[in-house]
């Protein structure tokens, strides 16, 4: 039976998702230690999985109308 092909994850920097979200590096920082929004460390930095990223904003959005 053939594995259905997945595509690597993407991993985006603190600074990416501040910019994609419109927040500070610092607000990206305390949802991290938070447990908010899951991250691996690099080193002294930290690497966020674009799916994790997409799953925290869709937990938090609220439809309004």
């Amino acid at each position: 039976m053939p594995k259905k092909s997945e595509q690597p994850a993407r991993f985006m920097t603190v600074a990416e998702v501040a910019d994609l979200m419109r927040v500070s590096s610092m607000t990206v920082y305390r949802l991290i230690k938070a447990g908010e929004i899951r991250a691996a460390r690099v080193g002294k930095s930290y690497r966020i999985r674009e799916d994790d990223v997409d799953q925290f904003l869709s937990s938090r959005y609220n439809q309004t109308g």
